[in-house]
């Protein structure tokens, strides 16, 4: 098991947004999150992947308890190595190249410059951007700059990949392609992926889709 969140709960003032979560995660599994707006999804990958804190409540990432105690320092290297994230924006650095952006994470990992440098080059030909590697973020299609950003989750072979509604900016044909993408990268590299998302689409190509109602988890049925 990748993942394991047991009684989750989180406030915002009055608001109890999170109310006695459990989750359990595969790996190699696709895991989508619906909800309305507003019903705790994002709150809930911040807290999966140690961006934030549950007011109670524990999360384990490969066996291992991400606890409140756990310095800065100590969770920011653990994100680094461990996990990876594609947001709805790319957050892609503008002065540098996409190639430069993938290296990024595998640089601030302290890994050899060469060996970032060559993974980040066939991950972007891997995602079909090997034509784009010293091309700056302006210079790429929404797209493309996805595809980056996906190539950075990447780079440090997280055990885990967790998206913030990453097809929410794309146009519709960007959006299957990313969808296609995360299926190859299941297939292919055995890649695990928690995805909050509004898109029907992507969540029905999920292995499971899991809706948050009424601060809690629960499993969706589409009808055929």
């Amino acid at each position: 098991m990748v993942l394991q969140a047991t009684n989750i709960h989180k406030h915002f003032g009055q608001l109890h947004i999170l109310d006695g979560v459990e989750l359990q995660v595969q790996r190699g599994e696709i895991v989508s999150i619906i909800g309305r707006s507003g019903s705790g999804k994002s709150t809930l990958l911040h807290i999966l992947g140690t961006l934030d804190q549950a007011d109670q409540g524990e999360v384990r990432i490969n066996e291992r308890p991400i606890s409140a105690r756990t310095s800065p320092g100590a969770l920011a290297d653990f994100r680094n190595r461990h996990i990876g994230f594609v947001f709805q924006f790319h957050h892609l650095l503008p002065e540098f190249t996409a190639l430069e952006n993938v290296c990024i994470p595998g640089f601030i990992g302290r890994k050899s410059e060469s060996e970032v440098r060559q993974r980040a080059k066939e991950l972007l030909e891997y995602l079909g951007l090997g034509a784009r590697l010293q091309h700056k973020p302006n210079q790429l299609s929404g797209g493309e700059q996805q595809r980056v950003a996906v190539a950075r989750a990447l780079i440090n072979q997280p055990d885990i990949v967790f998206a913030d509604e990453p097809t929410g900016n794309l146009d519709a044909q960007a959006a299957q392609d990313l969808h296609n993408l995360i299926r190859r990268l299941r297939d292919d590299y055995g890649q695990t992926f928690v995805i909050v998302t509004h898109n029907q689409e992507l969540a029905e190509l999920s292995d499971r889709c899991l809706e948050m109602r009424g601060g809690k988890l629960e499993l969706k049925q589409f009808q055929e």
